[in-house]
Order: structure tokens, then sequence, then C-alpha cells
């Protein structure tokens, strides 16, 4: 017989914090290769997550969190993220986003000799990601 359950647990989590634990009707968090939808009693999986917002959904109210890439798990009704950044969108600084997206812009605009160009791109999508999350909870 199939689990009934009207809830899954989601754990967001990273090297300093557990920054979401509860129980969620819905999880929608964008992988490597598209958006994931989970629901309660989601068959086994495991997928790489790219800098993006995830949603869930909690009796009805839509909450949003920043999640700095990673990797999701999900098995006996539980989704585990383990990521190396994530925020609640209420705890994001979208003038500091702001100011970190223009940061990046600057250099990957110069092009300096001495440039990172993949740490520029990763800064530059934390940015974007950041500020997304913050919009879509207005």
């Amino acid at each position: 017989m199939a689990d009934t359950k009207k809830t899954i647990r989601l754990e967001i989590i990273t090297p300093d914090a557990s920054v979401f634990r509860g129980e969620v009707d819905f999880v929608l968090v964008r992988a490597l290769d598209g958006d994931l939808g989970i629901m309660p009693s989601h068959a086994p999986l495991l997928a790489s997550l790219q800098i993006w917002p995830l949603s869930c959904m909690i009796e009805n109210h839509k909450k949003n969190l920043f999640v700095s890439g990673g990797f999701l798990e999900v098995n006996s009704n539980t989704v585990t993220i383990v990521t190396l950044a994530a925020e609640l969108a209420d705890q994001i600084d979208i003038k500091r986003a702001e100011e970190a997206k223009k940061r990046a812009e600057n250099r990957l605009y110069r092009q300096a000799a001495d440039l990172d160009v993949e740490r520029a791109q990763l800064a530059l999508h934390r940015a974007l990601g950041r500020i997304k999350t913050v919009r879509i909870s207005k």
C-alpha cells in the first residue's frame, strides 16, 4: 500500500548550521538538468543543485530560500539538501546582493589579466540568486 503522508520533511544543511528543518507540502528546486518538484511520498532521488532559489509550500504559504548549489537527497519521505550556503529570503540583505552583483559584473567586464573568471561568474550567480529569492518573496 502506498504511503499517504500529506507532508514531507525538508532539511537544509550548511557547514555552519541547519538553516531549515520542518514539514512542508511541496519543494521546488533547480537541479543541474532542470526544475524538480518534490511532493510527499516521492521516490528516492539524488540530484546536484544549481545556485538558485528554493521554494516550498507550508500550509498554503510559500517560503523562499536561497541555495548556493549543493546536493539533494530524497529518501524515506525526507528531502535533505547539503549546500555551502543557504539563506531565508527575509534574511538576505538586498543592497549587499546588488553591490556584489555590480562588483562581479565589473570584474567580468574588465577582464583583468589575473581575473579568475570562474570565481567571478560564481559570485555573479550567487548575487543574482539572492536578488531573485528576495524578488519572488514579495
